[in-house]
């Protein structure tokens, strides 16, 4: 038994039969519900089980949500909490000027050569104010006045005397040295350059060699200059053992 067409109701027989969207169709019903361009099993596109051209097939659109009290008090409620927690985000950022950073590894890799570099900076300036403090033989107050170091006189066997002044304190120059010690015939080799702070110590350059050295403490030392034969008090810290 033949079947009827969807479109016209008649009779559809195997010749001019078209079966499509679960329906029989005459080539000629088969055409766009809006316009009513004939169509083919290439061209057509199917919407609700009818059949449509390219330009008329309905387009899917949202359906808009009524605004009821419910969905207004949800609404204002949600935009109220974004508020509150964009405060408090702003709050806990505010004065930091920068934003966090993982720690990856390679961020590890150069805090780690960051922190080695200034380790070795560290020690490497701290080996040249100990060897400048070390050579400083005399110091100067805000009044111009000689301020010598109470140590170094005393291992040289100067005698110092304080006269009362008020709110300074001023020593008078040192009187003559003592007999320099006897030799011990150590030698040593210079690895900075020095000049002397006084009359009684010596200058030297480095490499000089000193010879007849005797320590005196752990910050001077008694020997002669070979180089030039000058003979004195000389800084420990600025020779080394030959």
């Amino acid at each position: 038994m033949n079947p009827s067409c969807a479109r016209c109701k008649k009779i559809v027989y195997p010749t001019e039969k078209v079966n499509c969207l679960d329906k029989f169709w005459h080539k000629a019903c088969f055409q766009c519900e809006v316009c009513k361009m004939t169509l083919n099993m290439k061209n057509y596109k199917g919407y609700d089980k009818k059949p449509y051209c390219n330009a008329h097939y309905p387009k899917s659109s949202f359906t808009a949500v009524a605004d009821t009290p419910e969905n207004l008090r949800l609404k204002k409620q949600s935009k109220l909490q974004s508020q509150v927690q964009y405060k408090e985000d702003f709050e806990k950022n505010k004065g930091k000027g920068f934003s966090a950073v993982a720690n990856t590894p390679e961020l590890e890799r150069i805090k780690k050569n960051q922190e080695l570099v200034s380790n070795i900076k560290y020690h490497e300036e701290f080996e040249k104010s100990k060897g400048t403090s070390a050579a400083a033989g005399e110091r100067r107050n805000s009044n111009g006045v000689p301020q010598y170091n109470v140590q170094h006189e005393m291992h040289r066997g100067y005698q110092q005397h304080q006269e009362p002044e008020p709110q300074t304190q001023v020593y008078t120059p040192p009187a003559a040295p003592c007999a320099p010690p006897p030799s011990t015939g150590k030698r040593y080799r210079a690895v900075y350059d020095y000049a002397a702070a006084d009359d009684d110590e010596i200058s030297f350059v480095d490499g000089d060699l000193i010879v007849d050295v005797q320590q005196i403490d752990e910050g001077w030392m008694y020997g002669t200059v070979e180089r030039t034969g000058d003979t004195g008090m000389l800084p420990a810290n600025y020779v080394e053992a030959v």
